[in-house]
């Protein structure tokens, strides 16, 4: 029988076919650990900052890691730059996705979709002079393909596009 959950090279190579060398995998490889930090927040409690600096420590001690150590080094970076600036931000972030998303209560949406939308609106509306609108939206749509259900990428779509022309002026 194998095991139910996978080994970390296993984890490494889905991640190496999920997120292929290219431009701005960094950034991409660190949206996809600062969910990860995000999620394990809201569903078990865990300081971000030790959940981001042990995915790091593992990506870095694999052995068949599909990543150089700099990509690795700078998504951790740029992870780290997401988590603090969701939670700086996570109270007005937290009202935007409910005005926005108004027949879905914070607590009622699942963790997947609230914090990929997390990422997304501080992106959109906090990292605007680093991250194009276009860009964190769609980046936002993906991680919601690769984490959640069925319905998530088009949720996450549709709460951030809502979001973003709202914010827009005319």
């Amino acid at each position: 029988m194998p095991p139910l959950q996978p080994t970390i090279d296993e984890a490494l190579e889905q991640l190496g076919r999920i997120f292929p060398a290219g431009p701005f995998l960094d950034r991409r490889l660190g949206r996809a650990l600062a969910f990860q930090a995000l999620y394990e927040m809201d569903q078990g409690h865990h300081a971000p900052a030790q959940v981001l600096d042990r995915l790091a420590e593992t990506f870095k001690d694999a052995v068949g890691s599909p990543y150089p150590v700099d990509v690795l080094n700078d998504a951790t970076r740029y992870a780290q730059e997401l988590v603090s600036g969701v939670l700086a931000n996570r109270p007005a972030i937290d009202g935007v996705i409910q005005q926005r998303a108004p027949l879905w209560p914070l607590a009622q949406m699942s963790a997947v979709d609230r914090n990929v939308l997390r990422i997304g609106l501080y992106e959109s509306l906090y990292g605007n002079a680093t991250v194009p609108l276009r860009t964190a939206i769609n980046e936002a749509v993906e991680l919601a393909k690769l984490f959640g259900s069925e319905t998530s990428a088009k949720f996450v779509n549709g709460v951030l596009g809502r979001a973003v022309d709202a914010t827009q002026p005319g």
